[in-house]
């Protein structure tokens, strides 16, 4: 199988502060996998503006944008032929201050709040699983439980499946 160079893409990580810290995952429209709003650039508009219109069209939500990514993480999908194109995501947290009730994909989508150990265990890049898990212990202050051993074997394994297009 071949695979072509990698393309970038932007990413929010859409979070709130409740007890703790929650992060809202969506589903994808064609696997419903849970991942975050992520997209191509948008011509005269800044990385992270460009994550934001994601978020917005996506997942209903806009709020306040990092300057500069947090992280990235990468994912490679099947494309027409039966290659594989590798994608790199550079992702910008966003702290939502609104949640809207109708959005342009809204009928396409699901979202969930998710606290920080469910969100990095719902989806299956185990880089962003990292990236989730980091940035919610810098928002509290503290480092959070890593995975089990057999959390980590199931994230790998997931990853691995996607990567096989058995999942």
């Amino acid at each position: 199988m071949k695979e072509a160079a990698a393309s970038q893409q932007y990413a929010a990580l859409p979070w709130r502060r409740t007890q703790g810290i929650e992060f809202l995952l969506i589903t994808s429209r064609e696997t419903r996998r849970w991942v975050i709003p992520k997209g191509w650039a948008m011509e005269g508009h800044a990385p992270a503006e460009s994550a934001a219109q994601e978020a917005y069209e996506e997942a209903g939500v806009r709020g306040q944008m990092t300057a500069q990514a947090i992280g990235h993480y990468g994912y490679t999908k099947r494309i027409r032929g039966g290659g594989r194109k590798r994608f790199r995501v550079d992702v910008f947290a966003m702290e939502v201050t609104e949640v809207l009730d109708l959005w342009p994909e809204a009928h396409e989508r699901t979202r969930q709040w998710l606290s920080p150990q469910e969100a990095a265990a719902h989806v299956n890049e185990p880089e962003l699983a990292a990236l989730i898990r980091t940035f919610a212990g810098d928002q509290l202050g503290q480092a959070l439980p890593t995975p089990t051993w057999s959390q980590a074997i199931w994230q790998t394994l997931k990853a691995l499946l996607r990567l096989l297009g058995l999942r």
